[in-house]
């Protein structure tokens, strides 16, 4: 499901960058023909197609249940990274709170 602001001209990337806002600490920068997002230079999150996809491991990965994963391609399929429920990239507060999470996710291993 792409998000409100998902349109041409970088305004879904805007849009998700002012709902983390109260987060801070947060930036972007271009990856995979999207934007990688950081919190406090750790990577934790995906925009792509206008989409939000966020870093999952065992703290956070109960939270995607039912989202897809990243997809940049046909034939590859990051599955540490899930799509963020639009319900929750709705509320600035949970978006937040998500976000948190998934900087703090670690690869099970």
């Amino acid at each position: 499901m792409s998000h409100p602001g998902a349109g041409e001209g970088g305004g879904f990337s805007a849009y998700v960058l002012d709902q983390l806002a109260g987060l801070g600490g947060v930036s972007s920068r271009a990856m995979f023909g999207g934007r990688g997002l950081y919190f406090e230079g750790v990577f934790f999150g995906i925009l792509f197609k206008g989409r939000l996809y966020f870093k999952t491991g065992p703290v956070n990965r109960d939270d995607y249940r039912g989202m897809p994963p990243f997809r940049p391609n046909d034939r590859q399929t990051l599955k540490n990274y899930r799509e963020v429920p639009a319900e929750v990239l709705e509320d600035a507060d949970e978006l937040a709170a998500w976000a948190r999470k998934a900087a703090e996710a670690r690869p099970e291993g």
